[in-house]
């Protein structure tokens, strides 16, 4: 896939099970380019519920899902790949499991010598964040948008900006090096998602 657009992150907090489907169906009318599942809350059964019916409505706009921090939900469910935490396990085990083809992104907080380990070991993206205070993870380390810059000049990987990103801010971000912005809170906060992923999927429209 061409890592560019936008990282539509699930939230259980704003995406009640109910509201879940149809909610992520609008952001993908829209034009998001990746979906990641992660669900803190959710059992496991329902986890698997939920993620193979994404995945489904996913390939039905082309889009890549991934799963948060499970490498086996995502074979169990078809979904493209997997997202892994500094905690969440190995990228070779997790490369073994999901194949050659299989996207598998790190979370690398702030830091350009984890982003260049995740690289070594064959990571697709590295995402870096929080840029911008942040509801979702209001605990999160801060980074500057200065690193996104470095890890373009360091890195061959995409680059991935999370952390209070919004239609307002997601500009710089993008001029920062961002390939791609994850969004959350901006996204399902607001009760129009259809007008809410507009406004960001226009801000790689209007950076292109």
């Amino acid at each position: 896939m061409k890592f560019s657009g936008i990282y539509a992150i699930t939230d259980d907090a704003l995406l009640p099970a109910e509201q879940l489907l149809q909610r992520v169906e609008l952001a993908l009318q829209a034009g998001i380019a990746l979906l990641q599942y992660r669900s803190k809350t959710a059992t496991r059964e329902d986890k698997q519920r939920i993620a193979s019916e994404l995945a489904r409505l996913c390939a039905s706009y082309r889009v890549p899902l991934l799963i948060n921090d499970d490498p086996q939900l995502a074979l169990e469910s078809g979904a493209q790949g997997v997202h892994l935490g500094q905690r969440d396990g190995d990228i070779g085990a997790a490369r073994n499991l999901l194949g050659d083809d299989a996207i598998i992104g790190v979370t690398c907080h702030a830091s350009l010598e984890k982003a260049s380990a995740a690289e070594a070991a064959g990571a697709d993206y590295v995402a870096f964040g929080r840029f911008f205070p942040s509801s979702t993870k209001p605990e999160a380390s801060p980074a500057e948008l200065t690193l996104l810059s470095e890890a373009k000049q360091k890195l061959t990987l995409p680059i991935v900006a999370i952390g209070g990103i919004n239609p307002e801010n997601g500009a710089a971000t993008i001029a920062a090096g961002a390939d791609m912005l994850a969004v959350i809170q901006s996204l399902w906060g607001e009760s129009d998602v259809s007008s809410n992923a507009t406004r960001l999927v226009s801000l790689f429209r209007n950076n292109s």
